[in-house]
């Protein structure tokens, strides 16, 4: 059911934020490919928010596709699992693109794969059911979403079994599908709202079902009208909400969707749950329903190759654990005036050093701008203009705690609320004097004393 913005309390939009260039033209048009099964792939054991995993596999012991590869005891981890059939080699170490250093299983393929084919239609194809949920117990959703080791796939990568984790003090009335990807570029999220928008409702459905949600509501930018009309052709007569809010960055945060469709603010350092919501992506909601229905484990993601430097661009859907370099191969390669390779998007991604760093469960795209794209003025001092401050969509001052990080003042850094900057980069965006102010804010929160 799609209804307009007078109907629910939400005004579409937020305070604060800008309008980045979408450039959604690069990929927007193409259709999800199956990357070829690749040789070999390695499997970090922290692709999450939370405690890393724990390899339960030996060194030339031979797995299955889907077999469990890491898990941990800890309530906020979420396991990790095989998307290929192969032997496991012994554990090595690998870096992240955020420059984290992580033990990583590596797999080399042995035995038959599956097909292109086969592998869309067990991921992305089927039937799936809107009636007869009910035999699902909130228990079971959370203990199978728990197992597949399903995290928020829109970047935060944060274990979605805790979300489901039902607090007495903080009831739930509300499930908020997010839909933006207000990130420039990426079009993952808006092919699988296209091409795929029957698991997405089907995991809606279960989803507010663990958490015990009366109202389910889809917020989508209305720069998407093909994903907007495909979601409401699917979930006519469920009781699904389809809301199309003003296309504007950082839309897809989840401090900003909330107020944009619900009226609700979220506090500073305070949570969706503080006002009785839970937020999860749309192709998290489509792996939800490939782990209760088929007891499928998250192996697979969609991840876009975009941008002025890549020679096709293209959808992808690829296993965990594929190299960045084989995307780049699938996509014909990079153009010769390709200046820099950001995993995720220019706004809140991170440049690359080293194609050979693995795709993770939180790896949606890779963007790769030209030297016209990266071409910037030098650093200049602070002129106090508080540009910053006027687009911050959290309210908060990111000169000062980027002041503070520069300076290891990590005191000043939390009285200014540095924990709380969700790092969209609209700061510095904005900022006239080029000050790189998410960069410094990242290296102060690794800083803070633990």
């Amino acid at each position: 059911m799609v209804v307009t913005l007078s109907k629910l309390p939400g005004k579409g939009s937020f305070a604060r934020g800008v309008h980045p260039p979408g450039n959604k033209i690069f990929a927007a048009e193409a259709a999800i490919e199956v990357i070829d099964s690749p040789k070999q792939v390695a499997i970090p054991l922290l692709q999450h928010t939370g405690a890393p995993c724990q390899a339960v596999v030996k060194n030339r012991q031979v797995v299955a596709m889907g077999e469990l590869l890491g898990t941990s005891d800890a309530f906020v981890s979420a396991p990790v699992h095989a998307p290929i059939a192969g032997k496991a080699a012994k554990e090595g170490v690998t870096t992240l693109p955020n420059g984290r250093h992580v033990p990583t299983v590596p797999l080399r393929a042995d035995g038959e794969q599956l097909s292109g084919e086969e592998l869309r239609e067990e991921i992305l194809g089927g039937d799936w059911p809107i009636d007869g949920l009910e035999q699902y117990s909130p228990e079971q959703i959370s203990q199978s979403v728990r197992d597949a080791g399903i995290v928020g796939l829109g970047g935060a990568a944060f274990p979605t079994h805790v979300k489901f984790a039902r607090n007495p003090d903080k009831p739930t009335d509300t499930l908020l599908l997010n839909g933006s990807e207000c990130e420039p570029y990426l079009t993952a999220d808006f092919r699988m709202m296209v091409e795929a928008p029957a698991p997405i409702i089907t995991g809606a459905l279960l989803a507010a079902r663990a958490i015990d949600a009366r109202q389910i509501v889809i917020g989508i930018e209305d720069n998407k009208p093909e994903a907007i009309a495909a979601l409401e052709r699917v979930a006519e007569g469920t009781g699904v909400q389809v809301v199309a809010v003003k296309t504007k960055y950082p839309m897809g945060g989840e401090k900003q969707l909330i107020p944009a469709v619900l009226d609700r603010e979220v506090p500073t350092g305070g949570l969706p749950l503080d006002v009785g919501v839970v937020v999860i992506n749309v192709g998290t909601s489509a792996a939800i329903a490939r782990a209760v229905l088929r007891g499928k484990p998250l192996t697979h993601r969609v991840v876009t190759v975009s941008g002025a430097g890549i020679e096709n661009p293209k959808n992808l859907l690829v296993p965990i654990g594929i190299s960045y370099q084989a995307l780049v191969d699938a996509c014909g390669g990079l153009r010769a005036e390709a200046a820099r390779v950001v995993s995720g998007g220019p706004m809140m991604g991170f440049a690359l050093g080293d194609l050979s760093a693995p795709v993770t469960k939180g790896t949606s795209g890779i963007t790769v701008l030209t030297a016209a794209d990266v071409r910037q003025a030098e650093e200049q001092a602070c002129v106090r203009c508080g540009r910053c401050v006027d687009v911050c969509p959290l309210n908060l001052v990111p000169t000062k705690i980027a002041l503070a990080a520069r300076h290891r003042d990590h005191e000043l850094a939390q009285r200014y609320h540095i924990m709380a900057c969700m790092e969209c980069g609209c700061c510095a965006y904005n900022c006239p004097s080029r000050i790189p102010l998410v960069q410094l804010i990242r290296v102060g929160k690794a800083q803070l004393p633990r």
